[in-house]
């Protein structure tokens, strides 16, 4: 069986951590299991990509973290979308569907 999991493009790890943490706050493992719920299986995020991730959108004010307990009873840093968060999560969609759009023109010539 050949393994379907893909490696992300660079800078396309800040776009889903953002469109994940639209509905609300999650904790950082909660957050690298819903990018793989979602995706089928197919995106997988190490912690070593995670975390650094995290940290970046939290120094540039996209999201913000919170401590609080998880549903195992364990504390954990919770993080939420800002309004800065919100507004660069269209702006990174807006660009992201562009690209996608381009790209397709490109593999659909004759």
């Amino acid at each position: 069986m050949v393994d379907e999991r893909l490696d992300l493009p660079q800078g396309t790890l800040d776009l889903l951590i953002l469109r994940i943490l639209a509905p609300g706050p999650l904790h950082g493992w909660a957050i690298s299991e819903r990018i793989q719920q979602v995706s089928r299986e197919v995106l997988q995020v190490p912690q070593g990509s995670l975390y650094p991730a995290l940290h970046r959108l939290e120094r540039r004010g996209w999201i913000s973290p919170q401590w609080g307990i998880s549903d195992n009873n364990r504390k954990a840093k919770y993080y939420a979308l800002t309004k800065k968060g919100e507004k660069q999560l269209a702006v990174e969609t807006r660009s992201w569907q562009k690209l996608i759009g381009a790209v397709g023109l490109i593999l659909d010539m004759d």
